[in-house]
């Protein structure tokens, strides 16, 4: 696995290393037995601080998903998703056509963030979902 660390998103890189590895393991890129890279390896590839790849790997053991074992690394313990990973990856084939496209029709990546954003802030009807209903708008 290769993190990527934007430093402009405003996110903490923990957070993002751990997001990262929720979303590998979410699309089956990822699954128990796996080793998570070591800090040292993070370190040296994204120019993180080691503690800061330490306070996510501690953020993943708490909440169940990683086990680190004395001498052997980080370990991946448990899955995240139940669906058929092949599945995921014919969704995932026609979102990357659907970006595509929208790239093609001159958005950028805040404008695509912008739709998927409003389309997973619908109900099943497609009507918005507002603060007012007592649901976090993303």
């Amino acid at each position: 696995m290769e993190f990527r660390i934007d430093r402009s998103s405003g996110l903490p890189a923990y957070l993002q290393l751990v997001r990262q590895v929720r979303e590998a393991l979410r699309l089956g890129w990822l699954g128990p037995g796996d080793r998570l890279p070591t800090v040292r390896d993070v370190v040296a590839r994204s120019g993180v601080n080691a503690n800061t790849v330490l306070k996510a790997y501690r953020e993943l053991e708490l909440s169940g998903l990683v086990e680190a074992r004395q001498g052997s690394g980080t370990f991946i313990k448990a899955g995240l998703g139940s669906t058929d990973p092949e599945v995921m990856a014919a969704l995932r084939a026609r979102l990357a056509e659907w970006v595509r496209e929208a790239r093609e029709a001159g958005l950028d990546i805040e404008d695509i963030d912008a739709l998927v954003r409003s389309v997973l802030a619908a109900d099943e009807d497609g009507n918005q979902i507002t603060a007012g209903d007592g649901v976090a708008v993303l």
